[in-house]
């Protein structure tokens, strides 16, 4: 109930995100037993060579508004795991979920001073962890601008850096597909913490031959989502968290609706407030429009017809975003020639729900460096020291 009335999102989705969040605590409790070093057949006469890994040191991590409980734990869990103090300085919009994290960190045991969350401004509390060199490895879930900056200032003191930045996520729909199997995925894929997502199917690309059947069907699903306060049950879309994006989504509405593109909204009997964005469908979108530019990060669908596979990866890739995509086809071949081709760190073939702590969790290009969740999420929390015993055949 605290996450949905300081984030917005309905309460099931909460619910979801909390049984998520606490995935990675039980995930990474398991996989802390399993950080294996390695010996190396020796290249010296008499001698015996070890890689060990150990924990970096302090860490910090900087985690967002639309998962703040859910991405605090999942880079926690993997650093506590490798044996690394956190510092959590969560997004000024959501701290009251940071707070209750940290209420439970103490309430199951954690020794005062190993996870620590602190509230406040955030140049002014961001600066000390990035310049102090005791904190040896930051994690960050943001915007690619801010994550650049972080990048940059992490750099005077060679920290260790994670990254999980912005997407632009591109769903492609081949002919071969079944319409109404297609349009799940879209509005899963999509509409999900009220499009509030990095993983947000944010360019509809549908193969000509089945674009108006999908864009039919698609719009006929929008139209029904309710849009209401998060703690209705029968809420599918919440509100915005911050003003800025709901005026974003309104924007790229208008710039598209002005180029050409055709809209068509969910119905809603009453206006809730400033920050509730109505679901909107658009249809016949065109590269040149900023929905097609830039993240939405809002409930708002661009649709957009293709012709041939060469053409959607070579529109799918054109993004300096290579977080996650997704592909839908009956073809096998296809998916598997398609996910070679396509620059994102993360691809659902056939489905919308990929996430969860074993995979590793990040993206390419300007989406981020390092990967969250997994084996690989933990050894970004730890360092390889080689050790070479000599004189042991005397």
């Amino acid at each position: 109930m605290l996450l949905t009335c300081e984030q917005g999102k309905p309460i099931t989705e909460a619910r979801h995100e909390i049984a998520y969040g606490a995935g990675f605590l039980e995930w990474f409790a398991a996989e802390g037993e399993r950080a294996y070093g390695e010996t190396i057949p020796s290249h010296k006469s008499g001698s015996l060579l070890q890689v060990r890994m150990q924990p970096v040191g302090v860490a910090a991590a900087i985690t967002p508004w639309n998962f703040p409980v859910a991405m605090i734990t999942r880079k926690a869990g993997a650093a506590l795991a490798a044996g690394c103090p956190m510092i959590v300085k969560p997004a000024p919009e959501t701290p009251l979920s940071a707070l209750a994290v940290a209420r439970l960190a103490e309430q199951a045991g954690v020794p005062r001073g190993v996870f620590q969350v602190v509230v406040g401004d955030p140049i002014e509390l961001s600066a000390p962890l990035l310049s102090d060199p005791r904190t040896r490895a930051l994690s960050f879930t943001g915007s690619t601008q801010v994550g650049r900056l972080l990048l940059e200032g992490a750099a005077k003191t060679v920290k260790k850096v994670s990254l999980e930045l912005g997407g632009h996520a591109p769903f492609v729909v081949f002919d071969d597909v079944a319409v109404d199997k297609a349009v799940n995925g879209a509005m899963a894929a999509k509409f999900a913490t009220s499009g509030q997502d990095c993983l947000a199917a944010n360019r509809i690309y549908v193969q000509r031959k089945l674009y108006d059947a999908f864009v039919e069907a698609f719009a006929a699903a929008v139209t029904r989502l309710k849009v209401g306060h998060g703690l209705d049950l029968a809420t599918d879309i919440g509100p915005m968290t911050k003003a800025s994006v709901a005026d974003k989504c309104r924007m790229q509405i208008d710039d598209a609706v002005t180029k050409g593109a055709r809209a068509v909204c969910a119905k809603q009997d009453d206006v809730l407030g400033p920050n509730f964005v109505l679901p909107t469908l658009l249809s016949d979108v065109t590269e040149d429009m900023l929905i097609a530019q830039e993240e939405t990060f809002g409930p708002v669908a661009a649709v957009l017809p293709f012709d041939t596979e060469e053409e959607v990866v070579e529109r799918a890739n054109a993004s300096e975003m290579g977080l996650a995509g997704y592909i839908y086809t009956d073809s096998l071949r296809r998916a598997i020639r398609i996910s070679e081709q396509l620059e994102y760190g993360m691809l659902g073939i056939n489905t919308a729900s990929f996430t969860g702590p074993p995979i590793p969790f990040g993206g390419w290009k300007q989406s981020g460096l390092g990967r969250e969740g997994s084996r690989h999420g933990l050894a970004e929390y730890m360092e390889l020291k080689y050790v070479c015993f000599g004189d042991l055949a005397a």
